[in-house]
């Protein structure tokens, strides 16, 4: 093959190139896909710290906050008590707290947890399949879910009990 003749080849190669390099870079921006505020809540299954089988579902007429985190993440241990201090406040007012352990084993969780004076149920997600169908790409991330399963906010951060006051007072049913 002579000189002439490859250089159109390498414009088609580099052409298919820069396309496909532009449509990855629009679809990790496009943000039609996330989950957020005013969706309804996707539905998950999961174990608890213990064993037992749960699922998002079943908690519906109760508002929810679901705290997606990890033990090494440092932001994750600095809100724990301010979640732990909330949910005592909001327990006996229908509002469930569930700490959602990401790609952790259970023996690690539960080491965190006490370590941490965490009392609110556990539950895991060790393959992250939650945190993928969440799109959850930073921790801590609190997904906070009204009674009827709608998304009424999302904050992405560590939170004080001030803004997980304020969070959870719109979910209480």
């Amino acid at each position: 093959m002579n000189k002439e003749n490859r250089t159109p080849i390498r414009v088609a190669i580099l052409g298919v190139l820069v396309a496909a390099l532009v449509f990855a870079i629009y679809s990790s921006l496009s943000q039609d896909d996330v989950v957020g505020k005013g969706d309804t809540a996707p539905n998950f299954y999961s174990t608890e710290v213990g064993g037992k089988s749960v699922q998002l579902t079943d908690l519906r007429g109760k508002g929810v906050v679901v705290n997606f985190w990890g033990s090494w993440c440092e932001p994750c241990k600095e809100e724990m008590p301010a979640l732990e201090k909330m949910w005592h406040t909001y327990k006996d007012q229908g509002v469930v707290f569930i700490g959602l352990n990401i790609g952790e084993s259970e023996i690690t969780a539960t080491q965190f947890a006490k370590q941490m004076g965490v009392t609110f149920p556990i539950w895991m997600d060790p393959k992250r399949e939650v945190t993928k169908v969440y799109k959850v790409s930073s921790i801590p991330a609190t997904y906070f879910i009204d009674k009827d399963g709608e998304i009424q906010d999302v904050f992405v951060g560590p939170m004080s009990e001030e803004i997980i006051k304020e969070k959870v007072e719109k979910i209480k049913p």
